[in-house]
């Protein structure tokens, strides 16, 4: 039987205790700590660390690496020269500075006869399709799929072998293995993860949306 323990997380800033505390001795707030119970299987972490191997780096055979054009030259140029096989991209900003018209517009752009997944926990299949038709896409490999849960995720990307993967958004996807809200730092950790994982074994690119928002200001901020 694998046993469990429990640590407390802040949810503002990630700080971690064995005990409850009222405010957060690293970023001062308030009423934020939660219970995350962690799972020390002996047995998995064993068979983990079993699978990665040590290797000379001098033995390492150099191969060139394929990149994928987004089809916008100056993110393009951000990335490297495109996107990489098995390569997690983030994307972060403010609500409506355009992220997901922007991601909409890469899986239109990109040139792949594969399937592209747009996983989506924040809009229905109704929403992207009109905004798919304002911008005029019509590409027929993209596929919706509305979910949050991460294992039904990882199953359909399983199922569907997709070249590409959009989240839309992180902070929307949940795992029962972390007894805490979608959104909380303890979510975040375990989905990326997973996520990361996941672009490494399947050599899936995947890009997942965060949307920041913008902390109001306060009176200690404004300057006189």
């Amino acid at each position: 039987m694998a046993k469990a323990k429990a640590v407390f997380v802040c949810n503002n800033c990630g700080y971690e205790s064995s005990k409850w505390l009222g405010k957060c001795p690293a970023c001062n707030e308030w009423n934020t700590f939660f219970e995350q119970k962690l799972d020390t299987n002996v047995a998995t972490k064993k068979k983990e660390k079993e699978t990665a191997k040590s290797v000379a780096l001098k033995n390492v055979e150099y191969k060139e690496i394929s990149r994928i054009s987004t089809g916008f030259g100056e993110l393009d140029r951000v990335l490297g020269g495109g996107l990489v096989d098995g390569s997690l991209i983030l994307i972060g900003g403010e609500p409506g500075i355009g992220k997901s018209t922007l991601i909409l517009q890469i899986c239109d752009k990109i040139k792949t006869d594969k399937i592209v997944l747009y996983v989506s926990g924040e809009e229905s299949a109704e929403q992207i399709k009109l905004r798919a038709d304002r911008l005029k896409i019509n590409k027929n490999n993209i596929m919706f799929y509305g979910e949050t849960d991460i294992d039904l995720i990882e199953s359909e990307i399983e199922e569907k072998k997709p070249e590409l993967v959009i989240i839309d958004s992180i902070q929307t996807i949940f795992s029962d293995k972390v007894d805490s809200i979608p959104g909380s730092i303890g979510q975040l950790r375990e989905i990326t993860s997973r996520i990361m994982r996941m672009c490494k074994e399947k050599k899936v690119t995947t890009i997942i949306i965060r949307t920041c928002n913008k902390r109001p200001e306060t009176l200690q901020d404004q300057e006189y």
